[in-house]
Parts: C-alpha cells; structure tokens; sequence
C-alpha cells in the first residue's frame, strides 16, 4: 500500500480517483442547484434533507476528505514535476488551450479552492454548519439566500469566472483521470477527451444558469419585464 504514497504512479491514481469522485458530487450539486430555477420548494425540500442529520453530515465529512486528499496530491505531485524538471518547468512550446490548462492545473486549483472558501461561508456556514451548531443566523429557507446572493449582479460575476476556472481544470483533469487508470491507448484517448470536454462544459453551464437565470429576472423585475 506504500506505493499509494511514495510512487508518482500510486499518487496520480489516488489523485484521479478522487478527482472522479469529487466529479459525481458535482453533477449531483448542479442537479440540486437546477432545481431552484423550477421549484423553490423542492430547492427547500432537499436542503432539508441535507441539512443538520447524521447521514448529511457524514457525507460532508467523507467529501471534504476527498477534497483535502485531492489538494494534498496534487500539491506532491506539483513539487515532484517542478523538481523533475529543474531549470526546465517553465519551457513549453505549445499553445492550446488543454496544454495551457494541463501546465496550470495547480493554479487553477488554488482559484478554485479561494472561490470555494468564499462559496462555503455564503452557503455552507449560515445553512448546515449554523443550524448544526444552532446559530441565532442560521438560514431556515436555503431558497431565499441563493436567490438573494445571485440576483446581485457582481456575485453572479464572481461566481461564474469561478466556474471557467472548473472548466479549464476539469477539461484536462477528468481525461487525465482516466487515463491514470488505464484508458490511455489510441482508441480511448480521443474519447476521454471529448467525454472531458462534455462534462466539463455540462457542470460549468449547469451551476452558471442559476446565477444567470435570477440575475436577469432581478435585473427585469426592477425595469419593464414584471410589470
């Protein structure tokens, strides 16, 4: 099992399939997100049942283990190429948006992780966390706060330069995935990239069109469009 941790081979795995997993958690978060643009109810319905119980607050923990392990890996695995290369780490010649992506994954990460943090303290802290703990400020209607935070034009903008850097880091990290595990010969390899490509690009537009969707209302409501 020490091969997980002191082999390059062993960390790329365990960092892709966490990777993976961190990818289904969110295509079932952008599902629950979509939600909101239909049913503020049903939004409602389902942060109830994740809210302040046992089996929600194990999956919390089993996911932020699965993000503190994908950070950790991916911090080894940048001082280990860094090192690897030497004078070299900053030389490339290619130009692509995947290459650029590919040189940038930690980059792109720490972006992700820093909007994230913020994310949490918006949503995560005032709901499940304060009513956990039995805050005086804990959010009773998770509907109201998303849909308060995302008819605010410039969160919205934030929010959504967030999710290109997802994009760019999905793009090359969910191939990169599969290819760890294998799916690397010439038949596979054109395929996980056009599957990266499709999931990267259904993630990113399925959690930007709740912050588009309710800016514009806000935006028309105060002009002609609710009249």
């Amino acid at each position: 099992m020490f091969w997980l941790f002191n082999s390059s081979i062993g960390r790329k795995l365990v960092m892709s399939i966490s990777g993976i997993f961190l990818v289904l958690f969110l295509l079932f978060h952008m599902s629950m997100n979509l939600t909101l643009v239909f049913s503020t109810e049903a939004y409602d319905m389902i942060c109830k049942l994740l809210g302040a119980n046992w089996y929600a607050i194990a999956a919390t923990l089993v996911l932020a283990a699965g993000f503190f392990v994908h950070i950790i890996y991916a911090l080894m695995l940048t001082l280990q190429n860094r090192k690897a290369r030497g004078a070299d780490k900053y030389a490339s010649s290619n130009k692509t948006q995947t290459e650029w992506a590919a040189k940038n994954m930690f980059i792109l990460g720490l972006v992700i992780v820093g909007f994230l943090l913020l994310h949490m303290y918006h949503f995560w802290y005032k709901m499940q966390f304060a009513e956990l703990l039995h805050l005086p400020d804990a959010v009773s209607e998770g509907s109201g706060l998303v849909i308060e935070l995302f008819s605010q034009p410039v969160y919205a903008l934030i929010y959504i330069v967030w999710l290109f850097a997802i994009w760019f880091h999905l793009t090359h990290g969910v191939w990169s995935a599969f290819q760890s595990i294998g799916l690397n010969n010439r038949t596979w390899y054109p395929r996980m990239k056009c599957i990266s490509n499709i999931v990267a690009t259904v993630i990113m537009i399925g959690f930007a069109v709740v912050p588009v969707f309710f800016t514009f209302k806000t935006l028309c409501c105060g002009s002609v469009c609710c009249a």
